[in-house]
């Protein structure tokens, strides 16, 4: 590039630069935005979203049923190991369960279910069921929201051929908006999980023939047991 040409880019650069360059301090800028992200306006959100908690629990178990997953509601924690031992047991499923390091998970009283076999680490191709504990749950959806981590790896999510996801009833939001800042006030400003997966029902496609098939990305089956309905 001649100089003349190389004089004449950085005075067009020059002048672009000048024209979108923000000349507040960076206390201004800084003011500016918390202020913005403190007066957004929340999306639309559906009226079906609009219930108190357990009209939000009934909703977000009859959207899961609709997308062929399986709602199992448990008053307590203690419940939980028979809610998923008989489940297992009831669709003929392997009592061999793997799962991550969560500590919600790893706190219930397995003790009682003497059949089942527990397994921690990463999912692998041998595992059949897999069991995780999800962040939130969105009723307008049915929708799980799982967040990444040692504690509920994401292989879990998608290997094996089953997945048990254990929710608080406390987390079921109504909407979107109200799920991620249920997120956000977990892991805090600064420390997102590095992939928040939103499941809704096992996997399936109908891309073939227009068939709807089960399992074609993920688990084929999906049982979803709500603590504390």
């Amino acid at each position: 590039m001649s100089d003349s040409n190389a004089d004449r880019r950085k005075a067009m650069l020059d002048r672009i630069h000048d024209g979108v360059r923000d000349r507040r301090s960076d206390a201004e800028r800084a003011k500016a935005v918390a202020e913005r992200l403190a007066g957004q306006k929340p999306h639309l959100i559906p009226e079906r979203a609009r219930r108190d908690a357990a009209g939000l629990e009934a909703l977000f178990a009859e959207q899961l049923t609709a997308a062929s997953a399986t709602v199992i509601a448990v008053a307590s924690q203690s419940e939980v190991p028979e809610a998923i031992a008989t489940y297992l047991r009831s669709t003929n499923l392997p009592m061999r369960v793997r799962m991550g390091s969560d500590q919600r998970l790893a706190a219930l009283p397995w003790t009682s279910q003497t059949a089942l076999e527990l397994v921690t680490g990463p999912a692998d191709a041998k595992d059949e069921v897999g069991l995780s504990h999800a962040l939130a749950g969105v009723a307008e959806t049915g929708t799980l929201m799982m967040a990444s981590g040692p504690d509920n790896p994401v292989t879990i999510n998608f290997l094996p051929e089953n997945h048990v996801v254990v929710v608080q009833a406390a987390d079921i939001a109504g909407h979107y908006e109200a799920a991620f800042d249920k997120v956000r006030a977990r892991f805090g400003r600064g420390s997102m999980p590095r992939t928040i997966n939103m499941i809704s029902g096992p996997s399936r496609t109908a891309d073939i023939g227009g068939r709807p098939v089960l399992g074609a990305h993920g688990p084929r089956r999906l049982c979803v047991v709500v603590v504390g309905a």
